[in-house]
């Protein structure tokens, strides 16, 4: 693994059942709706009935003064249990969402392992890769702070 390369786990604990959970997540299209991070999302493929081979283009606002941009392509779908893609454009890699029942809530983690390739960011990361560590986690925090809001309906 070099030093542009990330391996990113987080885990969020929800109130809400899986069924809830696993709608909100597995329609990115209104992510924006809901997740302050998420600009935008384009469909470019819709996929089969499951969302397998679904390509999209996200646009995400970050913590940091930078937006980032990628290809996400859904390569395995098991419902109610995991969506797995591959990242292609300024990250490149693979995330894993896994859905797990917990008592009358759900256990969500995603692991992400990509790699930079905005050229400004490869050159940065090997100083930089606790700051870009930090601004992932701040994403996905608010991802957290904001799905839990929506599920809870507010």
């Amino acid at each position: 693994m070099s030093v542009r390369d990330f391996h990113l786990v987080t885990e969020w604990t929800l109130a809400a059942r899986v069924e809830a959970v696993w709608q909100t997540i597995a329609a990115p299209e209104a992510w924006p709706s809901w997740w302050r991070a998420v600009r935008k999302v384009e469909t470019l493929a819709s996929g089969d009935a499951r969302g397998v081979g679904a390509v999209r283009r996200i646009t995400w606002r970050t913590a940091l003064p930078y937006t980032i941009t990628f290809v996400t392509r859904t390569t395995r779908v098991e419902p109610m249990r995991l969506i797995e893609g591959r990242a292609e454009g300024e990250l490149d890699g693979t995330g894993l969402w896994t859905f797990t029942p917990s008592g009358d809530g759900t256990h969500l983690c995603y692991d992400w392992r990509v790699a930079v390739t905005k050229p400004w960011m490869r050159v940065a990361a090997p100083l930089l890769r606790p700051v870009f560590a930090w601004n992932h986690g701040k994403v996905m925090g608010w991802g957290a702070d904001d799905l839990a809001a929506r599920l809870a309906g507010g």
